[in-house]
């Protein structure tokens, strides 16, 4: 800590305001771990107090500001944020994203998840491609510290947004260690099956997106008639951007098909955790990923995981054999199978669960990020 005052942080925490997003987990996680090592004095900004508190229980009823309700909600950037940074004596702010104009006095924080939408340009709508690029890309590069969350990212966001490897530092997502004190395996797939009426599954968790790939494990799903041995297939996860054939596919499911597949936008941290207890195989396809948190959430839940190998999810060798490119559709044919016809050794799963909890710690992060402060800081002061 920095000898008779603590970093006054501000985190811009509208991330919980609505529906679930990927920045939750980054935001939850970090915070979490960094409010518990005590070295910083952390201000939240949200027009939801409620789904913050619930998201990080630690933080102390004054240390939350609340945003005015505005429509469209970007407004927040333009009223809310300015008007608390200059009405506090903040050292930093942190964005995720997007950045409002400069506060005199305060230093900015933002964290770049991603370039996605660049780097495959056919899964995004030229509005959203152009937007994002402009005011991500200024709310970057004018940040005084600036983060990732892989390295994957990070080359990616260098060469983008042309700002210099060396300054942009990674700041990694976590797992939550309590997917490890799940529930045991039958008191899980007893609670889904009572609660959700759903056994022998395969899941997937994410958003409905096209490069979120789902459209991959459906055509499978039905090309091998899994359905036909009993073996459902759930998704979990709401629709963010329209994937046509997607919707048309499940359009034209039979009868004896529907019986066999679920699809659930949004379920409680409980009930997830449940799920992915109780899953016989959790199969990640997505093309592109900045990071990738739900397959290493299923590996510490100690189930079998089949996982694309592209993008930021180069860095999960520790799931090979059971990887692959999904653009090789006969490769993740024959792995598919491959898992459901051969079970993999409590041993086997133990050991990947150990090292995705060594490897991908938010107390490791919260530290390395600290750090970033606190050397800035005295660089600047």
């Amino acid at each position: 800590m920095i000898t008779g005052k603590k970093i006054k942080l501000f985190v811009d925490a509208h991330c919980f305001d609505g529906e679930f997003q990927g920045a939750q987990t980054f935001v939850r996680g970090l915070y979490t771990a960094l409010l518990q090592q005590d070295e910083t004095d952390i201000y939240f900004g949200t027009a939801n107090p409620e789904n913050l508190r619930m998201a990080i229980p630690g933080i102390a009823p004054g240390n939350i500001l609340v945003y005015k309700k505005r429509r469209p909600a970007i407004l927040r950037f333009i009223f809310d944020i300015p008007a608390i940074l200059k009405s506090n004596d903040f050292d930093y702010a942190h964005f995720q994203y997007l950045a409002p104009t400069g506060v005199k006095h305060c230093r900015y924080i933002v964290t770049m998840h991603d370039v996605l939408f660049n780097d495959f340009r056919c899964s995004f709508g030229w509005r959203y491609r152009l937007t994002r690029d402009f005011l991500f890309g200024r709310s970057f590069r004018n940040a005084a510290i600036k983060t990732t969350v892989s390295a994957y990212s990070r080359e990616r966001i260098s060469r983008c947004f042309r700002t210099p490897f060396e300054q942009i530092h990674i700041v990694q997502n976590g797992v939550n260690s309590g997917f490890s004190k799940n529930l045991s395996t039958g008191n899980a797939r007893g609670l889904i099956r009572e609660k959700y009426g759903i056994r022998n599954f395969i899941l997937y968790v994410s958003r409905i997106e096209p490069r979120k790939n789902h459209l991959l494990l459906l055509n499978m799903f039905l090309e091998l008639e899994l359905y036909k041995q009993g073996i459902s297939l759930v998704f979990i996860g709401k629709k963010s951007l329209q994937v046509p054939a997607f919707q048309e596919n499940i359009t034209s499911l039979t009868t004896e098909q529907r019986q066999f597949f679920h699809w659930i936008e949004q379920v409680s941290q409980d009930d997830l955790h449940a799920f992915y207890g109780a899953c016989r195989l959790f199969v990640y396809p997505s093309k592109a990923e900045g990071f990738g948190i739900p397959p290493l959430e299923a590996a510490v839940c100690k189930v079998p995981v089949l996982c694309s190998n592209t993008t930021a999810m180069e860095a999960y060798t520790f799931f090979k054999p059971f990887t692959f490119d999904p653009a090789h559709t006969d490769d993740f044919r024959n792995k598919l199978k491959a898992m459901i016809e051969t079970e993999q050794t409590s041993c086997e799963l133990e050991k990947t669960a150990a090292t995705v909890l060594e490897k991908y710690s938010w107390e490791n992060s919260a530290a390395g990020f600290y750090m970033l402060l606190y050397q800035n800081y005295q660089q600047w002061n």
